[in-house]
């Protein structure tokens, strides 16, 4: 990204540098985000003294370190309450992760990213990547596919240009020409996979969560690891989760779930 013509101006450019802080996921030196940032100096010096300013971000003068601000919290939280489907979807969910023994996921679409909005653990939790609050990728991911798959063609390609597809194992759809042809079958099925696509041992089988009109508010999934069950298995579980998706649905346009555009 270069320094001039941010679509978004003065605020997009901003963001962007909260973004940076953001993406160190610990406090960082001034000279360390220097380094990655788009901006001059002045320019990249002018917007963290506002983000501190304003309480986006804070700065620890003896470290000479800045981090996330209090206010963010704030915001993060009212966001949590007012766009995201986890409040409605908790009690869903929960029954779910009590039903199946399993981890059950759920999640949004961000910018053609995977949005981890909440989390039920399995009986016997296994270590894995997502948590909420955690972006992910949408391309080797069981909800991120599930996502893209009901998505209008035009949301999905923009998607897929944001698409890094780097391989991070063996089964990994590595091109957009795979992902589209994995797009079509589960759109056939109704359902997705994540065939230990983005971490070994990891798989799931996933749904979308969408309106009357067909609009995607969200996917969720039942993920397990292949040392303590199979997908074959996993897919038995589809019916179960198509349902709970269909009540989420329901209950969130019922408490008139915001327009995501």
């Amino acid at each position: 990204m270069g320094s001039e013509g941010h679509a978004d101006g003065t605020v997009g450019k901003a963001l962007d540098v909260l973004d940076m802080v953001a993406g160190h996921g610990k406090p960082v030196r001034f000279s360390d985000l220097l380094d990655k940032s788009p901006y001059p100096k002045a320019t990249l010096y002018r917007f963290l003294q506002t983000l501190t300013h304003q309480g986006m971000l804070t700065y620890d003068h003896d470290r000479g370190t800045y981090a996330l601000g209090v206010r963010l919290v704030r915001l993060a939280h009212a966001a949590w309450a007012q766009s995201s489907l986890a409040p409605i979807a908790r009690p869903f969910i929960s029954d779910l992760a009590q039903v199946t023994g399993e981890t059950i996921h759920l999640a949004q679409i961000d910018q053609g990213q995977v949005l981890y909005v909440d989390k039920r653990n399995a009986a016997k939790p296994v270590e894995m990547f997502s948590q909420a609050g955690k972006v992910g990728p949408a391309y080797c991911t069981g909800v991120g596919k599930a996502m893209l798959a009901f998505m209008p063609d035009a949301e999905v390609e923009a998607a897929i240009a944001r698409q890094s597809f780097h391989r991070f194992t063996d089964q990994t759809l590595d091109t957009p020409e795979k992902l589209r042809a994995e797009l079509a079958a589960i759109r056939h099925r109704g359902y997705a996979f994540d065939r230990e696509e983005h971490e070994p041992g990891i798989i799931c089988c996933a749904a979308p969560i969408l309106a009357r009109n067909g609009r995607v508010l969200g996917a969720l999934s039942v993920t397990s690891t292949t040392s303590r069950t199979s997908l074959a298995a996993l897919e038995a579980e589809a019916g179960q989760i198509i349902k709970c998706a269909a009540t989420i649905a329901a209950e969130a346009e019922s408490w008139r779930f915001p327009d995501q555009g």
